[in-house]
């Protein structure tokens, strides 16, 4: 369907919005019990097939580390003679403030603290609790979770700018359908793709709006319940809308850069006035203790010992991850044009994952170095209690402890609902370049289509089961989505190899007709030198 109000693909756009409406009346009709089927779900599917995501997750390292260090790292994104569009200055910035969102700052202070308190496996408040408390936020936020974006974006780019395809998840899939990708099973593909980026753009608005609420509540003691919140994400969502009218240029970029700097500076606020040495100490300790540990951590699945812990983290943070790399992974897509393999996969594998520990242990270390601090100054923990008591409020709990703190708390405030505006700005795009047919420049009421769904979604869950409905409508969008990326890493290697080939073919053809150029030269000028009497 296109005319000057909409340009859609009727076969993504349509059955999604389908699935999608039948899942918020259901949701909102049923009720109370839909928080006890939120709860069975999620539980059934983290005890059952967690074990499948901690597996895949590693496989997508595997397979990364091995296309950066074969031979087939020297294929470049775009062809051979292109050029990168950005610098790399330019371009492992915008790398980090694709990965820094709401997420950052809802769990920053409270996910390091929470398994200080309640470790999976040491003696809580202990000194082996903390530094678990940094190896287990490392593997959530590090390497892993930019194995499955660099996954994504690089299938999206290479069959974009290397193949001419369309910017969308089932260009992906080229190799192994061919012409195929044009029909029902390309639409099949791009529909799990909308599912679980709306599902994984709603658990990150959720968790935002919970935290601005919290926050407002924490500072100014005005009410916090799901009503409230629903509140928060209409106001904020209209916010959106705005942006998303305003244009790329006017809104997201805008909104984007101040929200770097903006965590910029609460980042060197925190490192200024907080335990400054002990950061920088600690953040080269959690680095060596993450390296030596990172096999085991990262592929245990509490076989002997299951006490659910870990499917309320890593497996949720695995299928967030999964359920966000169509929004991450094109973004990163389209700004890496010109980078080699090699580049792209050391590129968004390291700086962003560096960037982000430094992050955790700035927030999340101090916090932790804070309540030591308070226990041996007589206290039993009442500050790290505090922070586990209420996530949303974590991070405002935190700050108390500054100097300042009520501009500290305000400029958090500010933060997670401007990220939230550039989520939801961001995340429209997306989805709809996707419910389009792979068009980048479509009518601007689509994209506040889009904007204003995502929030109607987020809004849904939280009335019917709050940050468990939020966390198992990503696992269970994120299971699907897996193993389409599983087929990713397959086809792209096909696409890569095809590729490199080619190149090569043209390569070894230069270098043939350049050895003849030069064979005839001197062919030439041995004739020129008979002739001579």
């Amino acid at each position: 369907m296109k005319n000057k109000y909409v340009d859609i693909h009727n076969p993504v756009f349509f059955p999604a919005i389908i699935l999608l409406i039948v899942f918020m009346t259901v949701t909102i009709v049923v009720g109370e019990p839909m928080v006890v089927l939120f709860g069975t779900v999620k539980s059934f599917v983290t005890d059952k097939v967690g074990w499948l995501f901690i597996l895949a997750v590693n496989v997508f390292i595997i397979f990364c580390l091995f296309l950066g260090f074969s031979k087939y790292g020297s294929v470049r994104l775009g062809g051979k003679d292109a050029t990168p569009d950005f610098s790399t200055g330019a371009w492992f910035s915008m790398l980090f403030s694709a990965g820094m969102g709401i997420g950052l700052l809802f769990y920053g202070v409270a996910e390091p603290v929470s398994h200080y308190a309640k470790p999976p496996v040491a003696a809580p408040y202990t000194i082996e609790a903390a530094q678990q408390a940094m190896n287990f936020t490392f593997l959530h936020w590090g390497i892993h979770a930019w194995a499955i974006y660099a996954v994504v974006a690089l299938s999206l780019a290479f069959f974009s700018f290397n193949r001419n395809l369309p910017l969308t998840i089932r260009s992906v899939f080229y190799p192994l359908l061919g012409d195929r990708i044009h029909g029902w099973m390309g639409d099949v593909i791009d529909i799990f793709a909308v599912l679980a980026t709306i599902f994984g753009l709603a658990t990150s608005l959720g968790v935002g709006v919970r935290q601005v609420s919290g926050g407002l509540s924490h500072v100014f003691e005005t009410p916090n319940n799901v009503w409230i919140q629903v509140g928060l994400i209409a106001g904020i969502t209209a916010i959106a809308t705005l942006s998303v009218v305003s244009g790329v240029d006017k809104g997201v970029k805008v909104l984007s850069e101040w929200n770097v700097r903006i965590a910029g500076l609460l980042l060197l606020f925190v490192l200024i006035f907080g335990p400054t040495l002990f950061v920088f100490k600690s953040f080269i300790q959690n680095m060596g203790i993450y390296m030596n540990e990172l096999i085991e951590v990262s592929t245990w699945t509490e076989a002997f010992v299951n006490k659910g812990w870990q499917g309320d983290w890593t497996v949720f943070y695995w299928a967030w991850w999964i359920s966000w790399s169509p929004f991450v992974g094109m973004f990163i897509a389209r700004i890496s044009k010109g980078r080699t393999i090699r580049e792209f996969i050391f590129g968004v594998l390291l700086a962003p994952s560096i960037l982000t520990f430094f992050w955790m242990t700035t927030l999340g270390g101090s916090a932790i170095f804070l309540d030591m601090q308070d226990t041996l100054a007589g206290g039993s923990h009442e500050f790290a209690r505090a922070i586990v008591a209420d996530e949303s409020t974590a991070l405002f709990v935190f700050l108390e402890k500054f100097p300042l703190r009520m501009i500290g708390s305000v400029l958090g405030i500010l933060l997670v609902a401007s990220f939230f505006v550039t989520s939801s700005d961001s995340g429209s795009l997306v989805i709809d370049s996707i419910t389009s047919g792979g068009k980048l420049n479509t009518p601007t009421l689509q994209r506040v289509f889009w904007a204003t769904t995502e929030g109607a979604v987020a809004a849904v869950l939280l009335i019917g089961g709050g940050l468990t409905a939020l966390q198992t409508a990503t696992i269970s969008t994120g299971l699907p989505f897996l193993i389409i990326l599983t087929i990713m890493c397959y086809s792209l290697l096909k696409g890569v190899k095809k590729e490199y080939a080619r190149d090569k073919q043209l390569t070894d053809e230069l270098d043939q007709k350049s050895y003849a150029n030069r064979l005839t030269k001197v062919i030439m000028k041995q004739i020129d030198k008979d002739k001579k009497p």
